[in-house]
């Protein structure tokens, strides 16, 4: 069972504490990207954030807290994003719209992605057990919706590649942010959605 590892606070205003920590990610995201983990200071991210240093303890004990941070709003977003499609039914519609949400998720969310999977050995033990098991959460989301659509005989997969495919889905959205940086002279995220999500669907060879 997933334990929630939590970051303390010495403000008790949960809403402020929220806010703040967004302008906390924020910041450190964009520092994270330019200079790496281990060179950005905790100083350098008050500033980036709008605020002292003093202010920032009281929202996070150690920079390797604002790492976590990073890595949780991401996988919160994509919960968020996700649990309003139709999902359950499946369908393949439902499908589709599940890969669209998830590949706008990490345009969205690209330097997230990238700090995150770039300073992941730089968590604390019990911080990196649990991200990988929200990163875990990820494919087990993705293989419920594959399960419902093979049920629903939508899918012509067999069951026991079902979690293959759900790490397929996965690590393919996440190519946008690793190589986004070429794949954007040629795509737009519209067109790599309608291109990934067909060859995920349809594999790459035709039946005559």
């Amino acid at each position: 069972m997933e334990t929630k590892r939590k970051v303390k606070s010495s403000v008790k205003d949960e809403i402020l504490v929220e806010k703040r920590r967004e302008q906390i990610i924020r910041g450190a995201v964009k520092l994270f990207r330019e200079k790496g983990f281990h060179r950005t200071t905790t100083r350098e991210i008050a500033k980036e954030a709008g605020f002292s240093i003093g202010t920032l303890y009281e929202y996070i004990r150690m920079k390797e807290d604002v790492l976590y941070l990073v890595c949780d709003d991401i996988y919160n977003e994509m919960h968020h994003r996700l649990s309003s499609l139709p999902i359950q039914k499946g369908t393949k519609e439902g499908l589709q719209a599940a890969i669209e949400q998830y590949f706008y998720l990490i345009d969205d969310m690209a330097d997230e992605f990238l700090v995150m999977y770039q300073e992941l050995k730089s968590l604390p033990k019990d911080a990196l057990s649990y991200v990988l098991t929200k990163e875990m959460g990820m494919v087990a989301l993705f293989e419920k919706i594959l399960l419902a659509s093979l049920k629903s005989g939508e899918l012509r997969i067999k069951e026991d590649e079902v979690n293959m495919a759900a790490h397929h889905i996965v690590v393919q959205g996440q190519m946008w942010a690793f190589r986004r940086w070429t794949l954007h002279k040629n795509y737009k995220i519209e067109d790599f959605i309608a291109l990934q999500t067909d060859q995920l669907l349809y594999g790459i060879s035709r039946e005559n």
